[in-house]
């Protein structure tokens, strides 16, 4: 007999999977990653949010109308950037530009839909005007209302970040599908 039957080497050891990273070091990867993906969207929105909630301070100290200026330019900037780095990721595994924007739609829509209904119609309205009335600075007071609504707004995105990547939808199974 050979040494290499049905493509398996005999007498040599198959090689050994790798030992899985410490816990501290798989949160690391996490939190880093979390960071990379967030951080240019949440930049963008909380300076649109800061101008809209500070434009609008020209016209009234009513702190429901700041919060409500506030929140619609945090969802314009947050969005424009998230939806460039939702296309930028499904340009690699859509089939055409047409595909990667219904598929950069379709992961927006299920990664923050819920999130964004709960967040825009209930929570960050409500925390934004809290923080402009409790603080009295409408700056601050924004920044701060931002903050809570943001640990909210995440917890239920994150969630649904995961459930969209395990179960492929953000395409990565349908790529290795298509390679095969």
């Amino acid at each position: 007999m050979s040494t290499i039957e049905h493509g398996i080497r005999v007498g040599i050891p198959a090689p050994q999977a790798p030992t899985e990273a410490p816990s501290t070091e798989k949160q690391r990867r996490g939190i880093v990653f979390w960071i990379v993906r967030y951080l240019p969207a949440e930049i963008v929105g909380t300076a649109a949010m800061v101008i809209a909630g500070i434009a609008v301070t020209a016209w009234t100290d009513n702190a429901a109308l700041i919060a409500v200026a506030a929140l619609l330019g945090e969802i314009v900037g947050f969005y424009v950037v998230l939806s460039i780095t939702i296309y930028a990721e499904q340009a690699h595994v859509a089939a055409s530009w047409r595909a990667a924007v219904g598929r950069t739609a379709m992961l927006l829509i299920a990664e923050f839909g819920v999130a964004e209904l709960l967040d825009t119609l209930l929570i960050r309205p409500l925390a934004l005007m809290l923080g402009v009335w409790l603080l009295g600075d409408p700056m601050w007071g924004l920044l701060a209302g931002k903050v809570v609504a943001d640990v909210i707004f995440y917890a239920v995105a994150a969630g649904a970040f995961t459930v969209t990547a395990r179960t492929g939808i953000r395409g990565a199974r349908r790529a290795a599908e298509r390679a095969a």
